[in-house]
């Protein structure tokens, strides 16, 4: 009867815990890798096609069109509106803000 007892009580915690606790770890732990991963070929594609371009100005919606292409066939699940928002942080971030520092020093 004790056994019983203790496994009607102990099953509800332990599903409470996966529940509230583990699933939402397991699921913010692997956006965030997923973000990182994202985020990182979008930054390796970006400084692929600006190495290829490089001194050759107007080509930003080819260079764009590249990146956009990589990470579609890299198989990322992600629209291309959001994608085309993370390519021009990742722009920001990685190109053009290297040559600001640059250009007030």
């Amino acid at each position: 009867m004790n056994i019983d007892i203790a496994i009607k009580i102990i099953i509800p915690i332990i599903g409470a815990v996966v529940t509230y606790i583990l699933v939402p770890w397991i699921k913010e732990k692997t956006t965030k890798e997923q973000r990182d991963n994202l985020t990182f070929w979008i930054e390796v594609a970006v400084l692929a096609v600006e190495k290829y371009y490089k001194g050759q100005s107007q080509k930003g919606d080819l260079k764009k069109e590249y990146v956009i292409d990589f990470i579609v066939n890299q198989g990322f699940n992600i629209s291309e509106d959001q994608l085309s928002i993370l390519i021009d942080a990742v722009v920001e971030e990685v190109i053009n803000k290297p040559k600001e520092l640059f250009d007030q020093g």
